[in-house]
């Protein structure tokens, strides 16, 4: 067992390294890929650099091309007019030796040797040239090599070419390394071979052998002259984007931080204005814009305010007479059964108008205190199921008279959190009383979920439900998803409003879903700790049966759902379901 063991153990030890590796590699990638769509100086002087090293390169090898077809072609045509040169003194020479002495070649060795001597620059008058000559004859004694030159030296193609009948008066050329004897590697070198026609029909093979070494030098030495000349270019290029796009984003780039600043609230913000030019221009523009939004947001905190101002202290001098008129319709209220039926009814809808008045009032109140920043929590630290418990017994004559029941799913553990009690409960029982009225009698749900970091309720109703976009709307102010429709229950239209500012107050969620004819789910979420930010829920905002209709559709996606009866979750797969849904 131990051998077989230890190769897991290594290969696991390799998953292991070689997966950091991909995740090093990826975060790297990553910061590179948000590096480049963050910095547009970064995108500038990389474009340009990439441009730029394109042009060098295409241009470097052009000239590099060109200057070394120029340097070949020359050399070629100045040894071949040497080469040609030789060959006719060759010829000259060795055919005035046949004038003067007839048929007998006795002596031709000897001017051989002399032309030799002439035409390499070996002898004492002449200068020694650069190249080596070679001189074939099918005589004994009829060829000569000057210097280090072999006939092995001569390239077979050459000599193959040079006698075909095609090119039989023609000198050829070969440009390739060739390997002389007692050199340790192959030198460049120009190969030129001709034949040498005498009177006397005999025919010479003369063979130049030009060293290129200089000009290789020189040509390794130009091809460096441009690399480095290149590379410079394109750091120059480099540095002068940098510059001129350093010019350019630096101004925007403190546009953008002033504006940052300007949305962030800091209303003073301006730029400094250098110069006349289009980003001068920009910077007085954006001060003026500035400048005539800081007036404009000060012209709407101060009708804000006054608006504010005005329903609060409608709402309180609303309350003095309020209270006479209460003390006067409870006596109606209790005198009522002595009035005619009439008089009687009408006494009963004073008495339910003026209790909805008095809770529109205190609504009022409560959304005044909110948007003057004044509203304040009484955290203490409470188990959310007691809360919810309360809430739903303040919600049961209700519930009774619109013949609805609450199923309740609360967690076997208490779910302790700070929170301000009176508001929470509040919240809870607007989600019940429009539960209640949008239910349609149905039984309505709620659960309780808990994690390490939060709390949630959700209450669920399976009435009309909502249309696409109305899980946003339905906090608004007096919103009324059906406007035709009267209100059941004698809402005032603020209760959702003030629950979601309340949720917001605890640093919570308050969140809805909808689908038309599935009813409806609101979910609030709540941190454990006062002030901590929220990273998730533990309770799903879809309903759970709607989340098992979607696994079913998706054929064994697993979906988490809560589990009833504590705070933990369960996976719900696909048992085999055909895709349709049941009633």
């Amino acid at each position: 067992m131990p051998p077989t063991k230890k190769p897991r153990s290594r290969r696991r030890t390799l998953r292991q390294i070689l997966g950091g590796v991909r995740r090093r590699a990826r975060r790297a990638a990553g910061g590179l890929r948000r590096l480049w769509r963050r910095s547009l100086q970064l995108q500038v002087v990389t474009s340009t650099l990439v441009i730029s090293v394109i042009v060098v390169v295409v241009l470097g090898t052009f000239l590099s091309d060109q200057i070394n077809k120029s340097v070949v072609a020359s050399r070629q045509s100045s040894s071949a007019n040497e080469a040609f040169a030789d060959r006719v003194q060759i010829a000259d020479a060795l055919n005035q030796k046949a004038d003067d002495q007839g048929p007998d070649a006795s002596t031709r060795p000897e001017v051989l040797d002399q032309v030799m001597d002439t035409i390499t620059g070996s002898g004492d008058n002449g200068s020694k040239k650069r190249y080596e000559v070679l001189i074939l004859n099918d005589s004994p004694r009829g060829s000569r090599a000057s210097g280090n030159v072999m006939p092995e030296n001569v390239p077979p193609s050459l000599r193959q070419r040079l006698e075909q009948k095609s090119n039989y008066d023609k000198a050829q050329a070969y440009l390739g390394p060739i390997q002389f004897t007692g050199e340790v590697q192959a030198k460049p070198t120009l190969v030129i071979g001709g034949l040498v026609h005498l009177n006397s029909g005999e025919v010479y093979e003369v063979y130049h052998f030009f060293p290129f070494g200089e000009e290789e030098q020189m040509l390794s030495n130009v091809r460096l002259a441009i690399v480095v000349v290149g590379f410079g270019l394109v750091l120059l290029l480099a540095a002068i984007a940098y510059l001129v796009t350093r010019q350019v984003v630096t101004p925007v780039r403190l546009a953008r931080q002033a504006a940052e600043r300007l949305a962030s609230g800091k209303l003073d913000e301006r730029l400094k204005v250098r110069g006349e030019d289009d980003l001068a221009r920009l910077a007085t523009s954006f001060n003026e814009m500035a400048a005539n939004l800081a007036l404009k947001i000060h012209q709407l905190e101060e009708l804000s305010q006054v608006q504010r101002q005005f329903v609060s202290d409608v709402s309180h001098e609303l309350r003095t007479p309020l209270t006479t008129v209460r003390m006067a319709a409870d006596l109606l209220y209790d005198a009522r059964e002595d009035f005619d039926p009439m008089a009687s009814r009408s006494a009963e809808l004073m008495q339910a108008q003026l209790e909805r008045f008095e809770s529109m009032l205190a609504d009022l109140l409560e959304i005044s205190r909110y948007d003057a920043g004044a509203a304040t929590l009484d955290l203490d630290s409470v188990d959310v199921r007691d809360v919810v418990l309360r809430a739903i017994a303040d919600s049961e004559a209700l519930a009774e008279r619109h013949t609805t029941r609450f199923e309740l799913r609360l967690p076997n553990e208490p779910c302790m959190a700070e929170i301000d009690n009176r508001r929470v409960e509040r919240i809870l029982r607007n989600l019940l009383f429009n539960a209640i009225e949008h239910g349609e009698g149905r039984d309505v749900v709620v659960t309780v979920g808990a994690d390490r970091d939060s709390v949630a309720v959700a209450v669920r109703d399976h009435g009309i439900g909502l249309k696409p976009g109305e899980d946003t709307m339905v906090f608004d102010r007096f919103w009324r998803a059906d406007p035709s429709r009267a209100r059941t229950i004698g809402g005032t239209g603020l209760g959702l409003a003030i629950s979601r500012e309340d949720a917001t107050l605890h640093g919570g969620w308050l969140q809805a879903w909808g689908q038309q004819g599935e009813g409806s789910q609101f979910r609030l979420t709540l941190p454990r700790s006062a002030g901590a930010d929220l990273k998730g829920s533990p309770l799903s905002l879809v309903p759970p049966e709607i989340e098992m209709r979607r696994t079913w559709r998706g054929h064994m996606t697993p979906v988490l759902l809560p589990a009833s009866g504590d705070s933990g979750y369960e996976s719900v797969y696909d048992g085999g379901y055909d895709g349709h849904d049941e009633d």
